[in-house]
């Protein structure tokens, strides 16, 4: 078994879009109605919003590679590109998605610990990420990563108001 992560470039646009929409339909659709889910993967994955999330210098995706196979994408952030203002001693995790038949081989604490290295790397305290509220599988892994519950805010899927937990670890 062979993991590596490599940075996404520009040259990179149609397999994140690709990644991107499988993976969060495969995570997501039980729980949703179908024109939610439409409406949110149009407006969150379209070419232009990944390109425009891809320009931008605060932010950075990553593939993660199971045997040389495409298995999953992470994306940070820091500065003004984070999802909350948490402030400039904080990296956002805002995506850590896995393609479900890579499930359960370490590939989530894999992208995490990259995450991690990177935020120590630019001497971050702490790092922070939102996990649905009802993805009980994503919380139990970001609770024995140490990760604790710091808050919550909401989130559109589709017209339906959804609630994220605001997850933190500090690191120093």
């Amino acid at each position: 078994m062979t993991l590596n992560l490599k940075r996404c470039t520009i040259e990179d646009l149609r397999t994140l879009q690709e990644i991107s929409y499988d993976t969060f339909n495969e995570t997501f659709k039980h729980q949703n109605s179908p024109e939610n889910m439409n409406s949110y993967l149009e407006k969150a994955f379209n070419l232009k919003q990944l390109e425009k999330e891809l320009s931008n210098t605060s932010s950075q995706f990553f593939f993660v590679y199971f045997n040389n196979e495409v298995a999953g994408y992470l994306k940070i952030n820091t500065n003004d590109a984070q999802s909350e203002d948490m402030g400039n001693d904080s990296l956002e995790i805002e995506r850590i998605y896995i393609k479900n038949q890579f499930h359960k081989l370490g590939l989530g604490k894999y992208m995490l610990n990259k995450a991690i290295e990177i935020a120590m790397e630019r001497n971050k305290k702490k790092i922070w990420l939102g996990v649905w509220e009802k993805n009980i599988n994503a919380i139990t892994f970001y609770n024995k990563m140490g990760f604790v519950q710091s808050g919550a805010h909401s989130f559109y899927m589709g017209d339906e108001k959804q609630m994220d937990l605001i997850m933190t670890k500090r690191l120093i």
